[in-house]
């Protein structure tokens, strides 16, 4: 059977690939921030969970497991939503220079119109100092490509360049808890054991 994958992450998509996944890609109609403001103060790791589960649920289903996935970067008390333009990409890399990122990461399987998996994970990521030079010569390269990750990076890219340090699983940070995943889809008899 198909996963159908609720979402246009190429990210996402590259990685259930490499893994052999057979799936279909099909973006949820989620309005991300309204429903993270009536969650409000909740912890950031159970909004990308809501968020997730939303996906999951928002593509109509009857039989076919449903995997949708979120993620969330907080630095200090604040938390960062994708980028909307390159000046405010650059304004979030000038608030990361020099802190640790908590990438929260979240995945949800749902089958038949109900939540049937959930699972989220955390990867802290340690920025190095940037200089102004640099945020703005890594726009250049990396702008529009990251106005659709949050934390503006694509690790797999320029982004790397970005960071000290990483603590965490590669796949979290990747923007999914893929390991989890798997173990989930072979427990459901999607994949073999």
């Amino acid at each position: 059977m198909t996963l159908v994958l609720a979402s246009k992450s190429a990210s996402r998509a590259a990685m259930l690939a490499a893994a052999g996944v057979a799936f279909e890609a099909r973006p949820a109609r989620v309005d991300e921030r309204a429903l993270e403001a009536q969650l409000g103060a909740a912890p950031p790791d159970q909004v990308a969970l809501a968020l997730a589960e939303a996906k999951a649920l928002a593509v109509a289903e009857p039989e076919r497991p449903v995997l949708g996935s979120d993620s969330l970067v907080v630095v200090g008390d604040r938390r960062f939503d994708k980028p909307a333009s390159r000046e405010e990409a650059a304004e979030h890399l000038r608030a990361f220079s020099g802190r640790v990122m908590h990438l929260h990461s979240a995945a949800a399987i749902a089958r038949g119109g109900s939540v049937v998996w959930r699972e989220t994970s955390l990867a802290m990521l340690h920025t190095r100092k940037f200089t102004e030079d640099f945020i703005q010569t890594y726009l250049n390269t990396e702008w529009p490509a990251v106005s659709h990750c949050v934390g503006v990076f694509r690790i797999e890219g320029p982004g790397v360049q970005l960071f000290d340090r990483i603590e965490g699983d590669q796949f979290t940070v990747l923007g999914m808890p893929l390991l989890a995943v798997l173990g989930a889809l072979r427990d459901m008899g999607e994949l073999p054991r």
